[in-house]
């Protein structure tokens, strides 16, 4: 572990996982302190993402510390492909990074984060992805005072909270008609929701990936969710979140039998829909499970206070039937003035391959299709 001051701030690097793990109790106070964060911040869906993804010597935890209290973090990992970076820990699977930032100390902890990454920065670029709009890195980014970058990362669709009978009502007229027929064949289905307690999150798991897999045979589904690994941080961090009440799971069963399950991964701001498995058989009863999926969930975060439902990343058609609000997460590239011309590189390249997805999508609308047959024949 590495260590510097800013004043009556200690600013630390730390590499160690067993420290890491041992954080759990003053991230998680932080994290409840830290109005700008989302689920994908707390130490359970971290720390678990690092026993299943991280590698060796690679872990960089950013921590500010005013005496014993942790008022700052930003949880890094160093990747050397295709050059030396560091990035958020959470990977590909993670839908939103930021860094923790206690609001009763943003005018000095910022400054501190942006000087310790700084630090930390010397010999790679640093490349945040999936940073949401309002988030804290945004103000590090401001802070910074060496190289930096902004570019666009993925599109996230989110609704605010309200009664579902008025989000309905944000629809086309038609639209809300069938929306309405449909429930009414699902609630005459008779289907019951189970919300799963901590111990039986591993059984629930294992059927929600099941149902996953089913639901997306032949339709492309995403490869890194039927591996071993991602099972593994799924249930791990899935039952943390369950025990501290940062997520939930839930099953919904027809005559005995679990036909749906869903996670969704919470926070103050936003309740988010993060995997649901789904048997298509349910297509044969005239079912819209995913419409049920949304009145459950929209149900509960008005209960709870939480002002957004989020569909989390991606813009699939049947998201935008809800008319709901576009929010771009953005790319934040930082490096020191002497790597500037690395940082330009890494913006350069990424760019370019923007670039090409789209002309390929453009020129060849069959390309999903080939990209979703590729992937079956992966999995297989």
């Amino acid at each position: 572990m590495t260590s510097g001051s800013t004043g009556a701030l200690a600013v630390t690097l730390c590499r160690d996982p067993r420290q890491f793990a041992a954080l759990e109790e003053q991230w998680n106070r932080l994290l409840r302190a830290c109005p700008t964060a989302t689920p994908f911040q707390s130490h359970a869906w971290l720390h678990s993402w690092w026993l299943s993804y991280g590698r060796e010597g690679r872990l960089r935890l950013l921590l500010v510390r005013r005496g014993e209290e942790l008022v700052g973090a930003a949880a890094l990992t160093l990747v050397h492909r295709p050059l030396p970076l560091l990035v958020p820990l959470g990977g590909g699977i993670t839908d939103y990074f930021d860094v923790l930032v206690h609001p009763d100390h943003a005018d000095q902890v910022v400054p501190a984060l942006a000087h310790g990454l700084h630090r930390a920065a010397r010999g790679a670029v640093v490349d945040l992805r999936e940073v949401r709009p309002g988030a804290s890195a945004e103000a590090v980014f401001e802070a910074w005072t060496g190289a930096r970058a902004k570019l666009t990362d993925s599109t996230c669709m989110e609704l605010p909270t309200l009664p579902f009978d008025e989000l309905v009502k944000r629809m086309p007229a038609s639209g809300a008609q069938r929306v309405r027929a449909k429930l009414r064949k699902t609630d005459a289905a008779g289907i019951e929701e189970h919300e799963v307690t901590e111990q039986e999150v591993p059984g629930a798991v294992r059927t929600l990936l099941r149902l996953h897999e089913k639901q997306w045979r032949g339709r492309g589904v995403t490869p890194e969710h039927l591996k071993p690994r991602f099972a593994e941080h799924l249930t791990r961090a899935t039952r943390r979140m369950v025990r501290s009440g940062e997520g939930r799971l839930t099953e919904f069963r027809l005559d005995g039998q679990v036909v749906a399950a869903n996670v969704t991964l919470l926070s103050a701001a936003l309740s988010g829909g993060y995997l649901y498995g789904a048997d298509p058989d349910l297509r044969d009863r005239k079912v819209d499970i995913a419409t049920l999926l949304l009145r459950y969930e929209t149900g509960r975060a008005l209960a709870e206070g939480r002002p957004v439902v989020s569909f989390l990343r991606g813009n699939e058609p049947y998201k935008n039937h809800w008319r709901p609000e576009t929010v771009v997460n953005q790319r934040l590239l930082l490096s020191t003035n002497a790597l500037a011309p690395l940082l330009r590189l890494h913006e350069s390249q990424v760019t370019g391959r923007e670039r090409a997805v789209d002309a390929l999508r453009e020129a060849l609308p069959a390309a999903r299709d080939w990209r979703a047959r590729l992937n079956e024949l992966r999995v297989r």
